[in-house]
C-alpha cells in the first residue's frame, strides 16, 4: 500500500465552473479512483482561490463584501463537482481560518530564514492575472496582457520580497535529478529554460488592497495571491494531524497557463520554508487548452455549455459519465484539445453504445440462465488474453497519468470481445441445440465483461455499477491494500446468472440528436476563417459533365491483382492529431489479434466522430509509411473521389471484419 495525493488548482472564484475546470477535476477524481481501487491510500484535494484585487472589485461593483462575493461562488463550485461524479476528499477556502492559519505558518518559517525582506515595487500589473509583467512579456503596442487582451496597470508600492535568485541553481539541479516533476517533457523543457534565463525576486505582498491574509506582524500588507493559493496543497493537510502522512503532493495537475507558479514559484518556496528536495511535490502535470467545437471558450459561450447541463441532457441516467469518458478519451494531458456536442454524441453512439453497451445486450437474452464454466477454446483463449493485455495496458497508461490511453486500449479489448461473439453466435448454437456451447460463450462473456467494468469504473463510476448489477456481479468498493485491477480475470461461480436490465445507452432518435445539437453547438457566427474554409472546402461539388476525361491507367494482370490484400476493417479509434491538420490517426480492426494503426489523410473530408465504427475497405500488405515523429501507418483506407469530394469506400454491415475483398 502506498499513499496517492492528486490536486486540482484551486479555482479562481471570478468565474464559474465550466468544461475548462471540469476537464481537470474530472481528471483528478479519475486517477484518485484508479488509484484507490489498486489499493491506494489515495487523497483528492479541491477548492476555491477567493482572494485578490480582482475580487474586492468585482464585490464592490455587486455591493457586497467580498467575503459575501467569495461564499456565493464557492458554494457554487463545491456543489458542482459531485454533480459530475467526483468526490473529492476536501474542499478548501483560502478564505477559511485553516488555511490562513497554515499559510502565516509558512511565511514566517520563509522570512525566519532571511528570504523575505521589505522592498519598494514598481511595475504593469494584469489585475485579471494578479501578476506582473516585463515589457517584453505583454503584447504591444498597449501593453495588453497576452491572455485577458486588456491593458496592464502601472502599480508602485511598498511590498515584501521573496529572494526567488537564490534558488535558481537549486531548482535547476533538482529538475536534473527528477526529469519527470513536469510532464508533458516539452513543458519541462520551457520552465528549465526560464530558470536558466535568471530569475528576480518577487515581489509576495501588497498594500493597495486589504482582501488577502495578513502578512505575519504587519497587517499593512496582505500576502500576494499567489503565495496564498500555492499554499494550499499543504494547509489542508495540517488539520486533522494524520492527513500528514498524504505530503508530499503526488500530482498537481494544472493548465499550461499556470505552470510557472507549480513548478517554479511552489517549489522555491517550500525550499525556502525548511522542505528537502525529498518533501517537494513529485509531479507537476500540465494539460492543454481546452477549446468548444473549434471555438475558444468564452463567459457568454460557457452559459450555454455547463457541463452539468450537457450531462443530464444526454442522459438523465448515464449522462455524467458520458460527458466523463468524452472528456478523458477526447483530449490528451499536454495537448490542446476540441470538445463538442458532435464528439459526445458520436462517441454515445459508437464508443458506448455500438460498442460497449453492445456487449451487455447481446448476451441479455440468455439472461436468468444457469452459467456454467467450460474447457476454453481458442476463440474463449483469445478473448481472455486480449482482456488482460486491456488491463495491463489500461494500468500502465493509468499509472503514468493518462487516461486517453488508458481508454484507447480498453476500447481495443471491447472491440475484440465483440469480434468474439460474432464468431462465435450463440444465438445459432441455441437453434442447433448445443446448450453446453451456448452456456460457454455466455460465461465467457460474463466473466470478460466484469473485468472491463472494473477497468472503466475510474471514468464511469455509474455505467461500471449499472453493468455489474445486470451481470450479477458483486459491488466494487475499493478497499486501502486490495488490488482490484483484472490483471487475471474473475470467475463465475457455476449456477451465477445474468440479470436482464434496460440498455445501459439507449439509442437517440434523430429528433433528440438534432435538439441536442442546436441546444449546445456553438453559435454560427462565431465560426472562424479556417473553419469556412475547411467548410467549403469539404462542400459536395457539382458534378462534371458527361463525357469529362478520366484518367487511366496501364492494365495489369490478374496475379497482379491477386497480390493485393484487400480487407474489410471496422474503425474502431479516430483521433485528431496535434498540428497535422490533414491527417487522422485510426485504430482498424482487419481480422488479426490486434487493430492496425493507419494514418490517414482525410481530415477535412471526415471528423472522427463519423469515423467510430464504420466499415471500409482496406488495403492491408502495403509497406508500413513513415509520417514522422513516430506515426506509422500500417495499411491504407480505399476511397473515391471526385474533384475535392472524398469518400471512402463502405462495405455491408453483415461482413465481419478481416472478410478478404476479391
Amino acid at each position: 500500500m502506498s499513499t496517492y495525493y492528486i490536486t486540482t488548482p484551486i479555482y479562481y472564484i471570478n468565474d464559474v465552473p465550466h468544461l475548462g475546470s471540469a476537464y481537470t477535476t474530472v481528471a483528478c477524481d479519475v486517477l484518485k479512483r484508479y488509484h484507490a481501487l489498486r489499493g491506494d491510500d489515495a487523497f483528492f484535494l479541491t477548492g476555491t482561490d477567493e482572494h485578490g484585487l480582482k475580487i474586492q472589485r468585482a464585490a464592490a461593483e455587486r455591493g457586497m463584501s467580498p467575503k459575501e462575493l467569495a461564499d456565493e461562488v464557492s458554494r457554487v463550485f463545491e456543489e458542482t463537482w459531485p454533480k459530475l461524479g467526483c468526490e473529492p476528499n476536501d474542499f478548501i477556502r483560502t478564505s477559511s481560518a485553516r488555511h490562513q492559519h497554515g499559510v502565516q505558518e509558512l511565511w514566517r518559517r520563509i522570512a525566519a530564514k532571511g528570504d523575505i525582506y521589505l522592498g519598494h515595487y514598481e511595475g504593469l500589473y494584469c489585475v485579471g492575472c494578479e501578476a506582473y509583467y516585463t515589457e517584453k512579456e505583454l503584447e504591444q503596442p498597449g501593453n495588453r496582457c497576452p491572455l485577458h487582451k486588456t491593458a496592464a496597470e502601472t502599480v508602485k508600492e511598498e511590498s515584501y520580497f521573496f529572494r526567488l535568485a537564490n534558488y535558481g541553481e537549486r531548482l535547476l539541479r533538482f529538475y536534473e535529478e527528477n526529469p519527470a516533476f513536469v510532464e508533458p517533457e516539452g513543458r519541462m523543457n520551457e520552465v528549465k529554460s526560464f530558470v536558466a534565463g535568471g530569475l528576480q525576486d518577487l515581489s509576495v505582498s501588497r498594500t493597495t488592497f486589504d482582501w488577502g491574509v495578513p502578512v505575519p506582524g504587519d497587517p499593512r500588507h496582505v500576502m500576494y495571491v499567489w503565495f496564498d493559493a500555492l499554499s494550499n496543497y499543504w494547509t489542508a493537510l495540517q488539520e486533522p494531524p494524520s492527513r500528514g502522512r498524504y505530503w508530499p503532493a503526488s500530482v498537481h495537475v494544472v493548465g499550461k497557463d499556470i505552470l510557472r507558479f507549480h513548478a517554479i514559484y511552489w517549489p522555491a518556496f517550500l525550499m525556502a520554508a525548511g522542505f528537502s528536495d525529498a518533501e517537494l511535490p513529485r509531479k507537476v502535470l500540465a494539460h492543454g487548452f481546452l477549446t468548444y467545437g473549434g471555438h475558444k471558450m468564452s463567459k457568454s459561450l460557457r452559459n450555454t455549455v455547463s457541463p452539468v447541463a450537457l450531462a443530464e441532457a444526454v442522459s438523465p441516467t448515464v449522462g455524467v459519465d458520458v460527458v466523463r469518458y468524452c472528456l478523458m478519451r477526447s483530449i490528451s494531458f499536454g495537448q490542446d484539445g476540441d470538445f463538442s456536442i458532435d464528439d459526445v454524441l458520436g462517441r454515445y453512439g459508437t464508443d458506448l453504445g455500438n460498442t460497449f453497451g453492445n456487449l451487455l445486450h447481446r448476451i441479455h437474452p440468455f439472461a436468468g440462465e444457469t452459467l456454467a464454466p467450460a474447457n476454453d477454446g481458442p476463440l474463449e483463449t483469445g478473448l481472455r488474453e486480449a482482456a488482460r493485455t486491456a488491463a495491463r495496458a489500461a494500468a500502465e497508461a493509468f499509472d503514468a497519468s493518462s487516461p486517453t490511453r488508458a481508454l484507447e486500449a480498453i476500447w481495443v479489448g471491447l472491440m475484440l470481445a465483440n469480434a468474439y461473439i460474432d464468431k462465435t453466435a450463440p444465438w445459432a448454437a441455441r437453434k442447433q441445440g448445443d446448450e453446453a456451447r451456448v452456456s460457454h460463450i455466455v460465461t465467457a462473456m460474463a466473466e470478460v465483461l466484469e473485468a472491463y467494468t472494473v477497468m472503466v469504473a475510474p471514468v464511469m463510476p455509474k455505467v461500471a455499477a449499472l453493468m455489474r448489477e445486470q451481470l450479477g456481479a458483486t459491488v466494487l468498493v475499493p478497499q486501502v491494500g486490495h488490488d482490484s485491477w483484472p490483471f487475471e480475470l474473475p470467475t463465475r461461480a457455476a449456477g451465477s446468472r445474468l440479470v436482464k436490465g434496460e440498455p445501459v445507452f439507449p439509442r437517440h432518435d434523430k429528433d433528440v440528436a438534432a435538439a441536442l445539437k442546436e441546444q449546445f453547438s456553438p453559435p454560427p457566427e462565431t465560426k472562424t476563417p479556417r473553419e469556412d474554409a475547411v467548410a467549403a472546402k469539404t462542400a459536395p461539388l457539382a458534378p462534371e459533365p458527361n463525357g469529362a476525361a478520366v484518367e487511366t491507367k496501364p492494365a495489369i494482370s490478374y496475379d497482379d491483382f491477386a497480390k493485393l490484400d484487400l480487407r474489410v476493417g471496422v474503425i474502431v479509434s479516430a483521433e485528431r492529431i496535434l498540428r497535422k491538420d490533414r491527417l487522422l490517426d485510426l485504430l482498424v480492426e482487419v481480422g488479426e489479434a490486434q487493430p492496425r494503426r493507419i494514418i490517414a489523410g482525410i481530415a477535412l473530408a471526415y471528423t472522427p466522430e463519423e469515423l467510430r465504427g464504420k466499415r471500409i475497405a482496406v488495403l492491408c500488405n502495403l509497406a508500413p509509411r513513415e509520417f514522422g515523429k513516430g506515426l506509422v501507418s500500417h495499411g491504407m483506407l480505399m476511397a473515391a473521389s471526385h474533384g475535392e469530394l472524398l469518400k471512402l469506400v463502405a462495405v455491408p454491415e453483415e461482413l465481419p471484419a478481416g472478410s478478404p475483398i476479391k
